[in-house]
């Protein structure tokens, strides 16, 4: 069954690193996956989308996501921007980074504190926590796209040395403490 994923970050949070590793890791597993960044002229800050599909089944289309199975909320703040409602499907789930537990409308929200695993773990850069792991981690676990085993491996193919480790520990912190609210 093909299921559609969106991912609404901020610019320098590590969304389309997220969506990649996904998507990675998806197909690991014997799934077929897309992983798709929407750019424009994004600067740190900006809202981001990108996008991921995993499928048993070949996937044939090639386009944004418009209407999804599950929205990650890469920061909380974006839930004040975007309308998050009309890009879920019916029976959507929600994954919101956010340190208090927020049920987004009428859908099952899931919250991880994804910021505070960031920082408490020093993945930071320029100031901004980088919470991609993490989301990934949460994402990973609630919609059972892979294996926790094999997140971790994937990441070997995207980071090194200690920054790999950090974003290891950041991802099972999230698998672990991810819940929902409502």
């Amino acid at each position: 069954m093909l299921r559609e994923y969106l991912i609404l970050s901020r610019g320098g949070q590590g969304g389309v690193t997220a969506s990649r590793i996904l998507a990675h890791a998806a197909a690991i597993e014997g799934k077929y996956s897309q992983a798709m960044p929407e750019f424009g002229a994004e600067r740190r800050g900006a809202i981001v989308r990108s996008y991921l599909r995993i499928s048993d089944k070949p996937i044939r289309v090639h386009s944004v996501v418009k209407r999804a199975d599950a929205v990650a909320v890469f920061s909380s703040k974006v839930l004040n921007l975007v309308d998050v409602a009309k890009y879920c499907k019916e029976g959507a789930a929600v994954i919101v980074n956010s340190a208090t537990e927020r049920r987004v409308s009428t859908f099952k929200t899931y919250v991880i504190n994804a910021t505070k695993i960031a920082t408490d773990l020093g993945l930071v850069v320029a100031g901004w926590p980088v919470v991609n792991t993490a989301m990934a981690g949460a994402m990973a676990r609630v919609l059972e796209i892979c294996s926790l085993d094999t997140l971790l491996t994937v990441m070997e193919n995207y980071f090194s040395g200690k920054i790999l480790e950090l974003n290891r520990e950041a991802a099972k912190l999230a698998w672990s403490s991810v819940r929902e609210v409502g």
